[in-house]
């Protein structure tokens, strides 16, 4: 979940680092540092943002480096334990992505043969190992010492005296980007669209060998071809637009990202691909994500449920891994990444395949880690997401699923039905909440006064009031938990008072309109205040609750989508009035790359 970056060529390295280190931020910003190679090494850290690190460092001349902006996941966040890792000699620098789970024993073994450690980080074996593996080729002596690692790796090592960098990948992403006379390497073209449109992504296994004027790639000793791919996306795209942060940034871009997915999924040629994808497997399909991923995929479940007429399992891919082994052939799995590099997902999704099952992977990232382990991917057109909340990736996987579902039961049902034209509906739908946040904005400063929050929903609203309580914890910092109405008097009751009000997420007119009714009812009755999210303007419910926000009306089935986008306003809103770091926030990180 950090963010690397390396440069050689014929610039000053450090302001390329240091504007690459910005743009990876959302991957981890516990910490910064850089090192530089002119006359001699020089390293500069700091425990806190990459602007500061900018603010503070001095100028390190050399045109070849490599720098990293960390989240913590082995060692307090502090300058010490910030990369670059030097070895003992202060010869080679040393940037690292990953876990590395054997860390310990090498580092026992390292310290009885005399390395002295400064850091409290599993990556600074890495760097004492190249050390006793160098003999005047940094990537030969990386080469070595990453046989003895286990784990989970991207690393990139840079010496004193070569003119060069070498990068090696495994379980975590790399992506190297090409020049004239200049090379770079990075965690994905987030950091490299601003100086290059070509880039390379490495493969498992891949050690790549970049120097100014060449870059050379090797696995398993042997040189191989990887291609070159244009980056898609400008480096405006990663820029806020003029908005305050990029959540609002992404939550505003929503109606164009809605609008490209599903004119994509319904293509006349899209729709029999998926319908033989769907029809050859005969086992129920299973839904795989983690974190807002996972409530997409309950949210969906129930609109294919209902399309297909075949049960539809949904698991949290962290909880899925720790489960005995089942054959899984004649199943299709449908995979949800925003970043096409979530561990846990990935480690579940190779697993499943392995037992025979179909991968469909939906991801936002081109080229990403998923689409070698998938036998098909569907990449979310939404274009890059920098705040850590997902926005238009939550939305973009939902109407996503709604679509493909569609293109997969076929034309004939959808056209007697109306569903394709009411699915078309949902970017102006989505438009209607972005153009009115009055009372989003209203009840986003009553909830200021609130330290606990329990959001309630019924059938599909329900994951939409798990993903309500996540937002607010992610970006607000309100302790928010959500249930299921009907299981309010199974225990949440308890937890009601004055002090605890409650989201009330609805849907359409359905069968849970007069159950979320009477679960508002025993609320109120213990004097809890309501905060009610209703599709149109309900007259019953305003008299119940004591704050309600009118969210535009769409098809019963749909209805999720357009909610979802008022609770993030919600959440936004929300954090903007306490003074939160909303795109940043503390202990979380964008792409969560380890387990």
């Amino acid at each position: 979940m950090c963010g690397i970056a390396g440069y050689v060529g014929h610039r000053a390295a450090q302001p390329i680092l240091h504007t690459a280190l910005a743009r990876l931020e959302y991957r981890g910003y516990d910490s910064c540092g850089i090192a530089v190679v002119g006359e001699q090494m020089v390293v500069y850290k700091n425990s806190g943002r990459v602007e500061e690190m900018t603010a503070t460092a001095p100028v390190l001349s050399g045109n070849a480096g490599i720098g990293h902006t960390r989240w913590a996941s082995c060692g307090l966040p502090t300058a010490e334990n910030a990369h670059p890792h030097l070895d003992c000699s202060r010869h080679i620098a040393v940037v690292h992505n990953g876990n590395i789970t054997n860390y310990l024993s090498l580092k026992i073994d390292l310290e009885t043969r005399g390395h002295v450690f400064l850091s409290g980080t599993d990556s600074e074996v890495i760097v004492h190992l190249i050390e006793e593996h160098y003999h005047g080729n940094v990537a030969d002596a990386l080469s070595l010492a990453v046989r003895q690692l286990e784990g989970s790796y991207a690393i990139v090592a840079l010496h004193q005296e070569e003119a060069r960098l070498a990068a090696v990948k495994r379980g975590s992403a790399l992506v190297v980007g090409l020049g004239d006379g200049e090379n770079w390497v990075a965690s994905d073209v987030n950091a490299l669209a601003e100086h290059t449109g070509r880039v390379m992504y490495l493969e498992e296994g891949d050690l790549a060998v970049i120097e100014r004027g060449a870059v050379v790639i090797l696995n398993e000793g042997r040189p191989v071809e990887r291609f070159v791919h244009p980056i898609e996306w400008q480096p405006d795209d990663g820029g806020k637009g003029g908005y305050a942060h990029f959540m609002l940034k992404e939550i505003h871009e929503q109606p164009r990202v809605l609008r490209e997915n599903i004119g994509n999924w319904l293509t006349t040629e899209m729709s029999p691909k998926l319908r033989l994808l769907w029809n050859r497997l005969y086992q129920p399909p299973m839904i795989l994500g983690c974190g807002s991923s996972y409530y997409a995929g309950l949210t969906a479940r129930y609109f294919m449920e209902e399309m297909t007429s075949r049960p539809v399992r949904v698991e949290l891919a962290s909880e899925l891994n720790h489960r005995p082994e089942t054959p899984e052939a004649g199943r299709l799995v449908i995979g949800l990444t925003q970043s096409g590099e979530t561990a846990d997902t990935l480690n579940a999704l190779n697993r499943l395949r392995q037992s025979g099952a179909g991968i469909l992977a939906f991801a936002n990232v081109v080229r990403s880690s998923v689409t070698r382990i998938a036998d098909q991917t569907m990449l979310l057109r939404a274009g890059p997401e920098i705040s850590v909340a997902a926005t238009k990736t939550f939305t973009a996987q939902l109407v996503s699923l709604y679509a493909a579902t569609l293109a997969a039961v076929g034309r004939d049902y959808n056209s007697n039905n109306g569903l394709e034209a009411r699915l078309k509906e949902l970017p102006a739908l989505v438009q209607m909440s972005l153009d009115d946040t009055e009372e989003v904005i209203d009840a986003a400063q009553w909830l200021t006064g609130f330290s606990n929050v329990i959001c309630i929903g019924r059938g599909a609203h329900y994951p939409i009031a798990m993903e309500a309580a996540l937002k607010l914890k992610e970006v607000a910092y309100i302790h928010a938990e959500a249930c299921s109405a009907g299981e309010l008097k199974h225990g949440p009751l308890a937890l009601l008072n004055s002090r605890t009000p409650v989201i009330a997420v609805f849907g359409s007119r359905d069968d849970t309109w007069e159950t979320m009714l009477t679960a508002v009812r025993e609320v109120k009755v213990r004097g809890a205040p309501v905060l009610a999210l209703v599709p149109g303007d309900n007259a019953s419910v305003r008299q119940l609750a004591d704050r309600v926000i009118s969210v535009p009306q769409a098809d019963r089935r749909f209805q999720p989508a357009i909610t979802a986008v008022t609770v993030q306003l919600l959440a936004y809103y929300t954090a903007l009035a306490l003074g939160c770091p909303i795109d940043r926030p503390r202990h979380l990180a964008k792409s969560v790359t380890v387990e």
